[in-house]
């Protein structure tokens, strides 16, 4: 059998993508995982010894410095030593339980607390809040990565705000736009959705096997046990409680969120496909790299492979968030199991959309305009007036203004300036306005694409 490294990982996110979704191993590795337990155990056994229970006495300074270090100063030795009670429990979370037992187990007054460990508590009660406590840290760093190419397209759209542009609709000339207000038109959209994913709520649980605080309140009949548990959620470990569940927390919040990254994805992936295009129509050049190949046998090629690489990784990412986001919600009863094997998945579904955005940026970073190319099709395409010089008709009274115009331009192709100015001549409206419309061209029929390209905040 082959050693594990990254020549003979399984999967591209532990091979040839290892470098672009590092970052997140701190959060959701197995390892992290354990971490996040640990975490939510030591913090739950700290608050349970300030409820002023007799039998158990609250935890000294020392104490509860000793208990956080664990989470704290966690790592991938810890991680291996629970692994190895686990080899023998063949139970995860009753191997945190015994893991910090072990570790206080040289302190009295640690020792004395130890059968407060994972008090009352379901293994659910820990595992969702730590997926939670994961899904934290992996929302804050997926927003960085997003604001960031929302940012690079910004600069775009200032940049290029006043540049025109022929618009394709149908894949047929249309009215002019700027290349500018097309990137603000994208920015804008990522930016309403960036909002959406930082927006959503994060909801936890610790009420026992079935939610109802059974277990709780037949040890300690008077002690408000949802106040409490509302305490360590919300107050403690910066989450949201959530009164009504199951066994399991039932993960609503986590579709709000994949549903919305996968919104975000998927307005990439538009952008993508548009950027691609436009490349392949010369509208942007591509910066060369030193000894880079286009292509194994035509040397002439530079291939928009980041616009690619970023598509068919979204692609990836969104099939996962949708199954995360459609199987999640759903539990047979009181519970199942089949939520526990596809939540250890989470980081794949962020690795690859952690790829793609790294394969987008590099995109992003090599587009040069070529502003000449781009005015050479604009000036190609004068029939794209015959809106313009319609609705001026229209304004005043001329009849059959939009027929009039159909029978000159529609299906005839390339239309000349000269071919515009003789019908334009023709017509009976007021000098002014006959002027300006002599005065147009494509590249000054774009509107307010300049202002609201420019509205468009970097």
């Amino acid at each position: 059998m082959q050693t594990l490294s990254p020549l003979t990982a399984l999967s591209p996110l532990d091979g040839r993508y290892a470098r672009q979704c590092a970052e997140l191993r701190d959060i959701f590795s197995e390892s992290a995982f354990m971490n996040a337990r640990v975490r939510v155990e030591v913090e739950w056994l700290i608050a349970l010894s300030q409820a002023g229970f007799e039998e158990l006495a609250p935890i000294s300074e020392k104490g509860v410095a000793f208990l956080r270090s664990l989470a704290d100063n966690f790592n991938e030795e810890s991680c291996a030593q629970i692994k190895a009670i686990e080899a023998t429990t063949n139970h995860d979370v009753k191997a945190v339980e015994y893991w910090i037992k072990e570790q206080v187990a040289h302190d009295e007054e640690l020792a004395k607390a130890s059968e407060f460990v994972h008090f009352a508590c379901t293994s659910e009660d820990i595992n969702n809040t730590s997926h939670a406590l994961m899904l934290t840290a992996g929302r804050k760093a997926l927003v960085a990565r997003l604001e960031a190419i929302r940012s690079h397209i910004a600069r775009f759209a200032n940049d290029w705000a006043d540049v025109p542009m022929l618009s394709r609709t149908h894949g047929q000339t249309a009215s002019p736009t700027t290349v500018g207000k097309e990137m603000a038109n994208v920015a804008v959209r990522l930016g309403r959705i960036i909002r959406a994913i930082e927006d959503v709520r994060f909801y936890a649980k610790m009420n026992g096997a079935v939610g109802n605080f059974n277990a709780h309140l037949i040890a300690y009949p008077d002690y408000d046990w949802e106040a409490h548990s509302r305490r360590v959620i919300e107050e403690v470990l910066g989450l949201t409680f959530n009164t009504h569940t199951i066994q399991i927390e039932p993960h609503d919040y986590m579709a709000e969120l994949f549903h919305e990254i996968e919104r975000a994805n998927t307005v990439l992936i538009d952008f993508d496909r548009d950027v691609w295009g436009y490349i392949s129509m010369g509208f942007f050049k591509q910066k060369l790299k030193e000894g880079e190949v286009g292509s194994s046998t035509m040397p002439h090629k530079v291939n928009p492979i980041d616009f690619e690489n970023s598509e068919g990784n979204l692609g990836i990412a969104n099939a996962l968030l949708n199954h995360l986001a459609g199987k999640l919600p759903v539990s047979r009863w009181q519970r199942d199991l089949t939520d526990s094997t596809v939540l250890r998945n989470l980081g794949v579904a962020f690795g690859y959309a952690f790829v793609a955005y790294a394969a987008l940026e590099r995109g992003l970073g090599k587009l040069e305009l070529n502003a000449d190319r781009v005015a050479e099709d604009l000036d190609a395409a004068w029939e794209v007036l015959a809106e313009a010089i319609q609705t001026v008709m229209r304004r005043y009274g001329v009849p059959k203004p939009y027929e009039k115009l159909k029978a000159l331009t529609r299906g005839k192709g390339h239309m000349t300036p000269e071919v515009i100015h003789a019908f334009i001549d023709t017509l009976e409206i007021p000098a002014d306005a006959k002027a300006r419309l002599q005065a147009l061209t494509p590249a000054t029929y774009i509107g307010k694409a300049v202002e609201l390209a420019r509205r468009c905040r970097c």
